[in-house]
């Protein structure tokens, strides 16, 4: 399976994009503000998407929400980068949510 995730719009607090599927679109995506990171010194905790890049991806048990979620593995960085449920930058801290973009700066049906 092949995810690929392209960022669409780069707001000031955060950043929407799409997410595919085997080349097929699956959803709309919420990620932190995208940054030039070109040292750990540039990333703001929480506040900050991950570098663009191929990210290998496994499905484990997150501790955090208790359920079987992708897991981005050797992202520059960042650690425990997942794909996961939420609606704002709030609940990014650097993972990438999953939902509709039907609402300025959210998703929603996450």
């Amino acid at each position: 399976m092949k995810l690929k995730l392209i960022r669409k719009y780069k707001c000031p607090n955060y950043t929407i994009g799409h997410l595919y599927i085997n080349d097929k679109y699956f959803c709309d995506t919420l990620e932190d503000k995208v940054r030039q990171l070109d040292s750990i010194e540039d990333k703001i905790k929480h506040k900050t998407a991950i570098p663009e890049g191929k990210y290998k991806v496994v499905v484990t048990m997150s501790p955090k929400f208790k359920r079987l979620l992708p897991l981005l593995l050797n992202v520059p960085f960042f650690e425990g980068i997942r794909i996961h449920r939420g609606n704002d930058e709030n609940d990014t801290s650097g993972c990438i949510i999953v939902g509709e973009n039907k609402i300025k700066g959210k998703v929603i049906n996450s």
